[in-house]
């Protein structure tokens, strides 16, 4: 199992993959597009097995990376450091906050295939884009442990998905291959498994207070055979009705 992780963006998500792998006994290296310095608390909350660097310094750093950051933010992904490197995906496409997308509103891209053409030296894997912050945190279980939830991930190429099964098996989840980049849509805004099954029905109220009653609610267990049949019924829905439940630059959607 690589042993130090790379995160670009160290917002909901990006914190919540950095607290799992410390707490696993990961190395971490933290980075944002404000600066190092930035993250001084967060470094500090997390411990001695974190530190904080530029993307380029996280990205080189880690033997696997996760980009935990909008799509608008994919066009300042330093290729050139993370090439030849695993890259975990965990965008959304929401055209209200990354503008329209003429391939992916027509279905001819998913967002993930057009991060991997923007990153050719790379091998993206779809992966955290589905759950909320807190219940990626709060359901995260040993292996083995009957109550574990697992997670969707989508890829092209066979090792790196072996790469990212192996991560999120460490960070406390099994993982479920729901096949290449094209078929990741599955797991994405406007189908079965995104988000509501780790949550239940979620009253009507506004982004913030959704994501504060979030940290209020510990999640329910989502298991593989149930991961593997929702994803099963996803029809296909056209990507630019997705509606952004947070647009804080570095607070990654979900």
């Amino acid at each position: 199992m690589s042993r130090t992780l790379g995160l670009i963006g160290s917002g909901m998500i990006g914190s919540s993959v950095a607290r799992l792998a410390v707490a696993a006994g990961l190395e971490v290296v933290l980075s944002n597009s404000r600066g190092p310095e930035t993250l001084a608390d967060l470094v500090a909350d997390l411990g001695a097995r974190a530190r904080a660097a530029t993307p380029e310094e996280a990205a080189r750093a880690g033997d696997l990376v996760v980009a935990a950051i909008p799509l608008k933010a994919h066009e300042q992904l330093p290729a050139e450091a993370l090439a030849g490197k695993t890259v975990l995906d965990t965008a959304n496409y929401y055209p209200e906050r990354d503008g329209h997308l003429a391939e992916l509103d027509a279905g001819e891209l998913t967002s993930s295939a057009l991060t991997q053409r923007r990153l050719p030296g790379s091998r993206v894997v779809k992966a955290f884009n589905n759950i909320t912050p807190h219940q990626l945190f709060c359901l995260a279980r040993p292996a083995g442990a009957p109550d574990r939830s697992a997670l969707p991930i989508a890829g092209d190429d066979v090792a790196a998905k072996a790469e990212a099964t192996r991560l999120l098996d460490v960070l406390g989840y099994d993982a479920v291959d729901i096949g290449p980049l094209a078929a990741s849509w599955r797991s994405e805004p406007n189908t079965p498994v995104y988000v509501r099954p780790y949550l239940g029905e979620t009253p009507a109220m506004s982004v913030e207070a959704f994501f504060r009653w979030t940290l209020r609610t510990p999640g329910i267990v989502v298991p593989a055979a149930q991961v593997g049949k929702l994803v099963e019924t996803a029809v296909r829905q056209p990507a630019g009705e997705a509606r952004i439940p947070n647009d804080d630059e570095e607070a990654q959607s979900v």
